[in-house]
Formats: C-alpha cells, sequence, structure tokens
C-alpha cells in the first residue's frame, strides 16, 4: 500500500514538472518566455507546498536569496538538447565557453547525460561542473550579469523611442 502511495506522488510530481511551462508561462522575474528557453527552464519546488518556475539559473538564484527562509525540495531544469526537465543536482552542467548564455555573459548549460555535456563541451568549450558549481558561479556573476541586462532593456527602450 505504501509503495503504491509513493508510485502515485512520483508521478504526480513528474506530471506537474513537465506541465510547468502551463503553470508558469513566464519569468517571474524577467518576463521571458519559458517555453522558448525550455532549455535553460527551471523549476524550483519547496518544502511548504509552493514553487516556482524561472528561465534560467540566473532567475533561479534571484528566487531562492530572496526567499531564504524557503526550503528546496526539487530543483530541476531543462536539459539542453530534449528541454525535459532533470534533476538540477544530478544534472551534468558546462559552464562557459563560446555559446552565449540566458540572462548571463557566462552560460551555464545543463545535460542529463555525461556524454552530451563532454561533446557540448568539446564544440563550444566551457568547463564540466556540478550543480553546486553552477549555482555558486551564477551568484559569483550576478553584479556583472545585472548590470549587462539593466545595459541591455535601456538601449531597447531608447530604440523603441526612436522608432
Amino acid at each position: 500500500m505504501l509503495l503504491i502511495m509513493i508510485l502515485c506522488v512520483l508521478i504526480a510530481a513528474v506530471a506537474f514538472a513537465q506541465d510547468d511551462i502551463k503553470t508558469f508561462p513566464s519569468c517571474k522575474y524577467c518576463g521571458m518566455d519559458r517555453e522558448k528557453f525550455g532549455h535553460s527552464r527551471m523549476l524550483v519546488e519547496y518544502e511548504d507546498g509552493t514553487s516556482l518556475g524561472t528561465c534560467s539559473l540566473h532567475c533561479l538564484a534571484v528566487e531562492l536569496a530572496l526567499h531564504i527562509d524557503k526550503t528546496p525540495k526539487a530543483t530541476l531544469v531543462g536539459d539542453y538538447n530534449s528541454k525535459t526537465l532533470i534533476d538540477a543536482e544530478k544534472a551534468f552542467w558546462v559552464i562557459g565557453g563560446n555559446k552565449m548564455g540566458v540572462m548571463t555573459k557566462r552560460a551555464k548549460w545543463a545535460f542529463g547525460k555525461k556524454e552530451d555535456a563532454e561533446k557540448f563541451k568539446a564544440e563550444n568549450g566551457g568547463d564540466l561542473v556540478s550543480f553546486e558549481q553552477a549555482i555558486k558561479a551564477s551568484y559569483e556573476d550576478m553584479y556583472a550579469d545585472t548590470k549587462m541586462i539593466r545595459e541591455r532593456r535601456k538601449m531597447r527602450k531608447m530604440q523603441q523611442k526612436h522608432n
């Protein structure tokens, strides 16, 4: 009986995780379309039963910093290739390289398979790291990334005024 209940909970969690784009169509922090950025999107589920979807590790780092008293139960990320959500802590992360990141100058990509991460690294550069190292890099990059985003948005507003 207990095994059946656990199985039902796991199936419901997986179904919710893959339906996250309908639940959170845009990122709370930057407004980006999470479906368009399915390869970098993230979903955090907290122990209190709440959850939130973001477009990227950058915006997840903002979320975690703002809600320091909430304990994450699960942190999921879009696999770079398949766009399906995978466990962020078990993922193989590549940071850096020549591929433009989402909300960051120093890209941070997640892969469900180590061979996919190694292939990406061979083609695009970067370093193979753990989730712990990737999120630490996100916090280290926060000031420069926020400044870059602010400048881009300012330029976009100026271009819109001229058009």
